[in-house]
């Protein structure tokens, strides 16, 4: 394959033309299209129909407390400063652990674990000893540190002990939330922490030999500049993480209660986000890092700037990922899996997840096992949002098609796509220019079966 400049260019006049609001494509169908339906029996049989491959395992489990809410977030969580909440949130977890493990041939390795949330260090030092000793008497952990083992982590939350203890228990990547460094920023969003308080974070988990660490960025929050963001990028590319995590701050407060709080004559104007924007991509770039797609940056030397360049990257519902042959188990409450040609949730709800644990039951809420054409156009999705590219002949022979017949009139689309500038359509396949990179959210609903049947995208974030 050939190298990819890898840089992140905007086109003022692109931008205009195509910002609007689409999936993010962390799973195709999206889980706008999850059905309840789709119950425990078809979860059960999928699982064991995965026992006939080799693939081995991913486990995402949910941790949903948070001590304090963020007001700009929109994840699914518990804003608690009861810290014995977590124990009967974890007894029900472990009971899932079982029930889960038993549809798994035992022998399958956990090449890939994460712990999200919220706020995974609400638990404490004892309970995160607990939850990965159990995980491991039922899954096959690897005792090698040759797994992907990750673990978000909230600067306020955590100090040298805590990071510590993370990876002797096994982790040894993390993700930092920092999403910005100026104290007026912080104020107006709830999420008062020092640099100083990264940097202890950082230096330990540097000290205890952390492979990869990453760091989240939000732009758009109120009462931030570029000015001020310049600032943050400064101190943050001073600490020299190996990835980071750009993400556009979506307001929609009709959905996410807890962004009512935050004054929408505060936030920057559409004109400022875009310059925030283009300003953290020359500096990211002329620091060395490169752009991965989407929202990510990482060091050329980073195993997903590697897998990029080498055409073997993935993305799933943790963003993008180099274990593209896992399936992904997913437990605790909302959390969701990907086992063979299917998705699965767990109830968002947390008294329903525990009423189904405690009656010996899987709890999951809804999915659905994808058709034939599902796979194809996730296939087809997922190799222009990692890679930038999608060659013909290698695709049709994957599936025995021809693209001018399947996606005659996608490639109509994508003509008009062409002649705009962000790519290049020939008999050969379909390359993303750098200045369509940016857009590939919308190249990639080209392809989006049913966003042509009006599922309402107005649900979805702006592209930019």
């Amino acid at each position: 394959m050939k190298p990819m400049a890898q840089t992140l260019v905007l086109d003022e006049d692109l931008i205009a033309r195509y910002d609007q609001s689409g999936p993010r494509y962390t799973s195709y169908p999206t889980a706008l299209h999850f059905s309840d339906a789709f119950g425990v029996d078809d979860y059960r049989q999928v699982a064991a129909e995965s026992n006939h491959g080799d693939n081995p395992l991913s486990l995402y489990f949910h941790i949903p407390f948070c001590a304090t809410v963020c007001f700009y977030c929109a994840c699914n969580k518990i804003a608690t400063k009861d810290r014995s909440r977590a124990e009967p949130y974890l007894a029900r977890v472990f009971k899932e652990i079982e029930l889960q493990a038993a549809l798994f041939d035992s022998e399958r390795p956990v090449t890939q674990l994460h712990w999200g949330g919220g706020t995974p260090t609400f638990i404490s030092p004892a309970q995160m000893a607990e939850l990965m000793r159990v995980t491991g008497e039922h899954f096959q952990l690897l005792d090698d540190d040759s797994g992907e083992y990750s673990i978000e982590i909230d600067p306020r939350e955590a100090d040298a002990g805590i990071i510590g203890h993370l990876r002797g228990l096994g982790f040894n990547r993390l993700s930092l939330g920092v999403q910005d460094l100026d104290p007026t920023v912080q104020q107006a969003v709830n999420r008062v922490q020092p640099r100083q308080c990264v940097e202890d974070v950082l230096a330990a988990a540097r000290s205890e030999g952390f492979r990869s660490i990453s760091m989240d960025l939000i732009y758009g929050l109120p009462h931030q500049s570029t000015t001020g963001f310049a600032r943050t990028l400064d101190e943050v590319i001073e600490m020299n993480p190996d990835r980071l995590s750009v993400f556009n701050y979506a307001h929609m407060p009709e959905r996410f209660k807890p962004q009512r709080r935050i004054d929408a004559a505060d936030l920057p104007s559409p004109a400022d986000k875009l310059e925030i924007l283009r300003l953290t991509g020359e500096k990211l770039a002329a620091a060395g890092y490169v752009y991965i797609g989407m929202d990510h940056f990482a060091k050329p030397d980073d195993e997903l700037a590697v897998a990029q360049r080498e055409g073997t990257l993935y993305r799933n519902f943790q963003g993008y990922s180099t274990q593209a042959e896992c399936d992904l188990v997913g437990m605790g409450v909302t959390s969701i899996g990907k086992v063979g040609p299917s998705y699965a949730q767990n109830f968002s709800d947390l008294e329903q997840y525990y009423a189904r644990i405690d009656a010996g039951e899987l709890p999951v809420w809804r999915g659905l096992r994808l058709t034939r054409d599902d796979l194809i156009r996730r296939d087809a999705i997922t190799r222009l949002i990692c890679n930038f590219s999608l060659d013909f002949a290698d695709f049709e022979d994957c599936w025995g098609l021809s693209m001018r017949e399947y996606f005659a009139p996608e490639l109509a689309a994508l003509q008009g796509m062409a002649d705009d500038g962000l790519l290049v359509l020939d008999a050969q396949g379909i390359e993303v220019l750098p200045a369509g990179r940016l857009l590939i959210r919308n190249i990639c609903m080209v392809f989006d079966a049913y966003l042509k049947q009006g599922d309402g995208s107005r649900r979805y974030s702006r592209v930019i």
